[in-house]
């Protein structure tokens, strides 16, 4: 999506605003907060940005928009102009194929200096090895900073995944890993990882209209405030709906930005202007009105 596009679709109309679902959601407070803030995500002691730059709009079949719009030069390019402006979080996957376009990122930016969230697909202990294998080697590094069980619909998904689970508890005391944790896409695998002790880290759908998200919003904030009051993670995912609130950016940044159970949160920016267009965005959405 180009500048003008994404900026013509964030603009909020007077019609968009009187028809927006409980109002009483919005957050926002009284100290500006940036996307690049250092936040820490639990007690994992990983310190983040407070935006992560998204690499996986529409992503899946281990390409996205960005992948096919910006090729592994414009999104390395990307990833290093965050850089620069103080976003050290990058959120990938293999399912978005963006691992490559890291790694040509890594050459012009210091490994120590970023974090690295990926997602696996793996089921079983040999699947779960030799992604970890690969994923180093597409990515060239020599450890994983997050690495999350992608996904995960069934609420018995710790039973199901328990070997991938184990080599990942064995890679993080190795130090191959440095945490690790789930994506959530069902309201039964999220309350299962709020059980979980085995999860670190958990990346969760949530905007104030509840677009694509696992559950109705109080349903949802229940959980990831349990999970936070326990010591999780908890990066925030969707926050404008998959792009269904696009046209409603700042109530959305507001929302997320007045919850203070969501440590960080990703966005999917497929261009310089985008990213310019939410640095500038998040401090004034920040303050309640």
């Amino acid at each position: 999506m180009k500048r003008r596009e994404f900026i013509k679709r964030a603009a909020v109309s007077a019609s968009a605003l009187s028809v927006l679902p409980l109002p009483e959601l919005l957050g926002g407070g009284n100290t500006k907060k940036f996307a690049h803030d250092v936040v820490t995500l639990g007690k994992t002691g990983i310190k983040v940005s407070r935006l992560a730059m998204g690499t996986g709009t529409h992503g899946f079949g281990r390409r996205s928009n960005q992948t096919e719009e910006l090729g592994i030069k414009g999104l390395a390019d990307l990833l290093r102009a965050a850089y620069e402006h103080g976003i050290n979080f990058w959120d990938s996957a293999d399912q978005y194929g963006t691992h490559p376009h890291m790694k040509e990122a890594l050459k012009r930016v210091p490994r120590e200096k970023v974090v690295i969230l990926t997602k696996t697909r793996a089921t079983t202990a040999n699947e779960m090895r030799e992604d970890l294998d690969r994923f180093r080697e597409e990515i060239g590094t020599e450890y994983l900073d997050i690495v999350l069980l992608h996904l995960m619909t069934d609420s018995e998904w710790p039973a199901i995944k328990e070997g991938a689970m184990e080599v990942l508890a064995k890679a993080r005391e190795d130090g191959v890993v440095r945490a690790h944790g789930v994506s959530c896409h069902t309201l039964g695998a999220l309350k299962a990882a709020a059980k979980s002790e085995w999860v670190q880290v958990d990346l969760a759908r949530i905007n104030p209209e509840g677009a694509q998200m696992d559950a109705d919003v109080p349903t949802v904030v229940k959980v990831l405030e349990g999970m936070h009051r326990g010591g999780k993670g908890v990066i925030g995912m969707k926050i404008l709906g998959g792009g269904r609130l696009r046209h409603r950016v700042d109530e959305c940044l507001q929302y997320v930005l007045g919850l203070e159970f969501i440590d960080a949160f990703t966005i999917g920016q497929e261009n310089q202007g985008e990213l310019l267009d939410l640095l500038q965005r998040i401090p004034n959405a920040s303050i309640k009105t």
